[in-house]
């Protein structure tokens, strides 16, 4: 009997990553394919518990039910299909790896027959080498096609071109989600954006913005505002904002949180400085390059100081800290992750 090739030979699972948002045509031939060569499926949704955005405006939830749905369309039984969400992690990726590691391993459970199921094309595939215990198994499939050009003709209304890309059953849910309040929510973000960046379209280098972000602690609770305005409207946040250019980082980030919680200025805040870092992950905001600077601040033990919101946000609380950590998918941009980087540190 001849020897059985290795590319020919079924394996026990495969492991696709990403995020999905929404699945498209390129991301089904992949599935489709990746199912010829294993016999379950395990899908790695990227970017779960995270906030509603014009990048992100699905739940992982609502992205595991479109890739069943659409390939069920196509005759894949969903017994063939296993789910890992996955947070993340924009500075630490460790944590990430950890996470993607341990969610496919309660399915593999100590198997080897694993393989990784892409397609090297860019810088943003880096992470198909950082699992070197998994047989790599590139995709024949080549298209063009992103859930980029998708989410951008379906915040347009372009309906025929969302057809054109996206299997009937992600169509299908598309179509749903548009006539409810998250995507109406999520158009006035888009419109939003687009004409931020258009302000910006004619300057002779790209913006880089600079802001100041403030974790203020007090008795097991941090200081949050809700946005008020786009873009994350109605999202927690740190208070903070836009360099004053006329100020120091720390000046700047102290006025502040002043200016929008209403906290005493006869705190001092200055006197309270735990910690601070730069966080400036590239695409840690939507309105563009953006690089914050961020402090924490440690008011003790005792009572927590009394609050006037300012104009800009629409309340300004005091959140036990258990709460704030436990909801990722509250939080505006990256604000939960900087809060976690100075509490968990310590």
């Amino acid at each position: 009997m001849p020897a059985v090739s290795a590319r020919h030979r079924k394996r026990t699972f495969g492991v696709y990553i990403g995020r999905f948002e929404p699945p498209q045509l390129a991301h089904l031939a992949v599935m489709q394919e990746a199912l010829n060569e294993v016999q379950k499926l395990i899908v790695v949704i990227g970017s779960a518990r995270a906030a509603r955005n014009v990048k992100n405006p699905f739940t992982a939830e609502e992205r595991q039910e479109i890739i069943t749905d659409m390939l069920r369309e196509v005759g894949i039984r969903p017994s063939r299909l296993l789910f890992v969400h996955v947070r993340d992690y924009f500075y630490n990726e460790n944590l990430w790896l950890s996470e993607v590691q341990r969610g496919v391993a309660a399915f593999t459970r100590g198997s080897s027959d694993v393989a990784l199921i892409g397609h090297l094309k860019d810088d943003s595939s880096y992470y198909l080498r950082s699992f070197p215990a998994w047989e790599f198994l590139p995709t024949h499939v080549v298209s063009p096609l992103s859930a980029t050009q998708v989410r951008r003709a379906y915040f347009e209304g372009d309906s025929a071109a969302v057809s054109a890309m996206v299997p009937p059953a992600v169509g299908q849910f598309l179509t749903r989600f548009g006539s409810g309040p998250d995507y109406a929510a999520l158009r006035q973000e888009y419109d939003y954006l687009k004409e931020y960046r258009a302000a910006w379209a004619t300057s002779p280098f790209p913006p880089v913005f600079v802001t100041t972000d403030a974790v203020l602690t007090r008795s097991g609770h941090v200081l949050l505002v809700r946005r008020a305005g786009q873009p994350g409207h109605g999202r927690l946040a740190m208070p903070g904002g836009f360099l004053n250019v006329n100020e120091t980082l720390l000046t700047s980030c102290i006025g502040k949180v002043q200016e929008e919680t209403g906290l005493n200025p006869a705190i001092a805040l200055a006197g309270s400085l735990r910690a601070q870092a730069v966080f400036d992950y590239p695409d840690r905001s939507l309105r563009g390059r953006t690089i914050t600077h961020a402090f924490h601040f440690d008011l003790g033990l005792g009572q927590l100081p009394a609050l006037r919101p300012g104009p800009s946000n629409a309340d300004a609380f005091w959140m036990p800290l258990s709460e704030a950590l436990s909801q990722p998918e509250a939080f505006f941009e990256d604000h939960h992750a900087i809060i976690e980087h100075f509490v968990l540190k310590g």
